[in-house]
């Protein structure tokens, strides 16, 4: 089922999430809508806050990012199989020199910025099944990965911006949270004007 995104604005966004029980209900539903969702709004992730949960649980699939002829054989092949649900999620190490990649947000349409981030992470994470990982993951697979782990600590890729960017985009912001936007997914908008 696809669920509205919800749009920048809405305080479920700024929570930091809580972890989620192995007995969660209708867990693997969740997950199932969370990826028809993503696919819907043409994402390659999504976190459970944005569909307006604040639990600790995103889902990526970065196939999309694979096609870019820039990248090694190597990495193609990586982004192409790295489809997953990432449930209770630590980042347990970030290392190397960060670097700026434009990133965008299915809760923030429109609005593209160069954001850095340290180009390689080690992450502790439980999958569906509830059977814990560590993983190491570098260049596009790790940003994808810590962009939406941003989502479940309350922090989103505008918050990472210059005094200045966050100056020049504010308007665009609100225009975003009061609706005030053309998209082709549903979304859910925290400051539209009620209809009478």
């Amino acid at each position: 089922m696809i669920l509205p995104v919800v749009a920048y604005g809405d305080p479920v966004l700024k929570k930091k999430a809580k972890e989620i029980p192995q007995d969660y209900p209708k867990l693997n539903e969740l997950i199932e809508n969370m990826f028809e969702t993503m696919y819907a709004a043409y994402g390659v992730g999504i976190a459970a806050p944005q569909i307006g949960l604040p639990i600790r649980l995103f889902v990526i699939d970065a196939a999309p990012f694979a096609e870019d002829e820039d990248l090694s054989a190597e990495d193609q092949a990586q982004l192409k199989s790295l489809k997953k649900a990432f449930i209770n999620p630590t980042i347990v190490e970030e290392v190397g020199d960060e670097w700026a990649f434009n990133e965008g947000c299915l809760s923030i349409p429109d609005v593209r910025e160069d954001v850095f981030r340290k180009p390689e992470i080690t992450i502790e994470y439980y999958d569906q099944d509830f059977n814990k990982h560590t993983e190491t993951y570098d260049g596009l697979a790790a940003r994808v990965i810590q962009h939406e782990y941003d989502h479940i600590e309350g922090v989103l890729f505008t918050d990472k911006l210059s005094t200045l960017k966050k100056r020049l985009i504010k308007s665009k912001l609100q225009k975003i949270s009061k609706g005030d936007i053309r998209v082709d997914y549903r979304m859910r908008f925290p400051n539209a004007k009620k209809a009478r």
